[in-house]
């Protein structure tokens, strides 16, 4: 069972959340909350593997409450979850150390589909305004050091970046290439070190940008 934290400051979007992530799927909803300023308490005490947050709440947004949850540690990642059209918005959640996104209103299994790439430590951005969201997240300042620091990479480490990229879990991954989840975990601890990127999204973000994967549309 994937445990799931909900978060959204309407109790009918938690309601239809709850009956699309179910426990026949597979997930188990530990706990809601209706708004940012209860998430890291929340967390603490349920120990979900995911938090599925919404993005617009009052008093703490979804912004902040990423943004608190990241810097406590140990947090358990946060997939984002908005109506909103917002590419501003959705770049702020990447900054803050979201694992990725998607629009309410997509088919059921897109959603189950995103929270267990995200439990299982993968990535997911919504290929609806993905390409717009990047182009916003990469007009924040960038060390110019990263693309050099590309060249640093070993050839399983410029691997594990592409399999990131198009979006694998750590299982993903250590079944494509043949090796356990804990070397898999050791190469991308390098890939970041290496590319001084802090998340999986940031991961993402880069691959995108160097061509190692292919760019949405």
């Amino acid at each position: 069972m994937i445990k799931v934290l909900l978060v959204d400051d309407q109790e009918l979007v938690r309601a239809g959340l709850r009956g699309i992530l179910r426990s026949q799927f597979g997930f188990d909803i530990v706990g809601e909350c209706a708004d940012g300023t209860t998430v890291a308490a929340a967390v603490r005490s349920l120990v979900p593997d995911i938090v599925l947050m919404d993005v617009r709440m009052p008093l703490v947004d979804g912004v902040q409450a990423t943004r608190q949850l990241r810097d406590q540690g140990g947090a358990p990642p946060v997939l984002a979850l908005t109506t909103f059209d917002d590419e501003e918005v959705l770049a702020g959640m990447l900054r803050a150390g979201a694992a990725g996104f998607v629009l309410k209103g997509v088919p059921a299994e897109d959603l189950q589909r995103a929270v267990r790439v995200v439990a299982e430590g993968g990535a997911w951005l919504d290929p609806a305004v993905t390409g717009r969201v990047l182009a916003t997240y990469r007009s924040a300042p960038r060390p110019a050091a990263l693309n050099s620091a590309l060249d640093t990479l070993t050839s399983r480490e410029s691997e594990v970046l592409v399999l990131i990229g198009e979006g694998n879990t750590n299982a993903e991954i250590a079944a494509a290439l043949v090796v356990s989840e804990g070397t898999v975990k050791t190469h991308i601890n390098h890939v970041f070190t290496k590319l001084q990127l802090r998340d999986r999204a940031a991961a993402v973000v880069f691959a995108f940008d160097h061509n190692l994967v292919n760019r949405p549309r």
